[in-house]
């Protein structure tokens, strides 16, 4: 029986059952099996996983319209073997449906019973790809969507109170797409014209964006593991995650708060447009998080920022007016990297959008107090819900009248990026 396959399962079945994190699941079935396995195999494991967990929604109406059995009642194990092989007929052009069906059929009669592989084998041998080509004739606009491209249907209304019908059904298809992975620069230790010169000399694809020191980079296994990364020749981030630091502009010698910060992308990225010359305070919930930022800035030869554990909608009252910016990258639903975690689809529920956004108000007002006259405000997310971004936003200044807008970026995903909200606020003199 195929190896690759039975790792696939094993991680989905912790994703469905233990409400794991594809990526953290997925590292550590590779981690345990990786004697076994050569890069080929890795890149089908995770095919397998990512695209079952993105396609979840639409493969499970194929899967109600041709099973007797309802999918409550199908156990888990078969239910996630009836995914793989449905996703493989469907999605994957190089494998065979005979080699997708036979393997599912091995894999239903190791994990249920003989009659488990003939119920997994009559059902698959039934799906072609017009079982998805028909599921675009539905006439409700909701469901049409959210049945296409695997999207839940209280999403697919939130995003149709601010966006076009043609503009949701072309995010909600971005939100599948395969994410790129991005680099940026470390101009404290390097130049771009040097890097590029050594990706080159390592044989690593890469293509310029439009946004200065962030590259994207292809065909890439491990990243981490990369001699270039180990340095801090250049960290991996989103250029739209990138824009929060380039917008909220920080000058050298200024002290910064960044609120939320690890696991620091965005912290370090402000104090490389520094030069390394200032003071950014770095708070998370966590220890163990911090440790993330403190990795990052000392593989990237940065010593300016100082981190603290520290709720951000506890007040410090000894940080009154202390701050020249901050950078609020507040926790969200990250409706706008879901192609990135396409657990989050499943994991967030409508219920959550106001506890959410009550939690953003509440850091926002927060953390306004620490700013000085005359200083601004990055308030980002990685959502594209209006609720979590122009709604805080407007809340915020109707009872802090010495704010104001200055700047506004909302970044709806694509295939060369994700879907970002960053707005500067500015505290007037007064």
């Amino acid at each position: 029986m195929d190896k690759v396959r039975e790792i696939a399962l094993k991680t989905l079945y912790k994703i469905e059952k233990e409400s794991a994190y594809s990526n953290l699941a997925l590292n550590e079935e590779i981690r345990q099996n990786r004697e076994k396995l050569d890069n080929r195999d890795i890149g089908l494991i995770s095919e397998l996983v990512y695209g079952v967990t993105t396609w979840k929604l639409t493969i499970d109406e194929i899967i109600k319209k041709y099973s007797k059995i309802k999918i409550k009642k199908i156990s888990i194990w078969i239910l996630n073997i009836l995914r793989m092989g449905i996703y493989q007929i469907i999605f994957l052009e190089k494998i065979p449906k005979s080699a997708a069906v036979n393997e599912s059929v091995y894999l239903a009669k190791r994990y249920g019973h003989q009659s488990s592989g003939n119920f997994v084998n009559a059902l698959l041998r039934r799906i072609e790809k017009k079982d998805y080509e028909e599921l675009f004739n539905i006439d409700n606009d909701i469901e049409r969507i959210s049945k296409t491209t695997s999207m839940p249907e209280w999403i697919v209304t939130y995003l149709l109170k601010n966006n076009k019908l043609e503009e949701v059904q072309e995010i909600c298809e971005a939100l599948n797409e395969k994410p790129q992975i991005t680099i940026r620069i470390n101009t404290l230790k390097i130049n771009k014209e040097e890097l590029e010169y050594r990706l080159k000399e390592n044989h690593i694809e890469f293509e310029e964006t439009d946004l200065e020191d962030f590259i994207v980079i292809k065909k890439v296994k491990n990243i981490e593991n990369l001699d270039l990364f180990k340095r801090g020749y250049f960290t991996i981030q989103d250029k739209s995650a990138g824009l929060t630091s380039i917008i909220l502009n920080p000058q050298e010698n200024d002290i910064i708060l960044d609120a939320c910060s690890a696991p620091g992308g965005k912290t370090t990225h402000l104090a490389q447009i520094m030069n390394n010359k200032g003071k950014i305070i770095s708070w998370d919930l966590y220890e163990h998080r911090l440790n993330l930022v403190k990795e990052n800035a000392k593989r990237l030869g940065i010593d300016i920022i100082k981190t603290e554990e520290h709720n951000a909608i506890e007040i410090k009252e000894e940080y009154y007016n202390q701050f020249d910016k901050i950078l609020l990258d507040v926790p969200c639903l990250g409706i706008g990297v879901i192609k990135r975690k396409p657990d989050i689809k499943w994991q967030r529920k409508e219920d959550d959008v106001m506890e959410i956004t009550k939690l953003q108000l509440k850091i926002l007002q927060v953390c306004s107090k620490y700013l000085k006259n005359g200083g601004e405000i990055v308030y980002s997310t990685c959502s594209i819900i209006e609720d979590e971004n122009d709604s805080v936003i407007e809340n915020f200044l109707k009872n802090n009248t010495e704010f104001k807008v200055i700047d506004k970026q909302k970044i709806l995903p694509s295939k060369n990026q994700d879907g970002f909200y960053i707005c500067k606020i500015k505290k007037i003199l007064h």
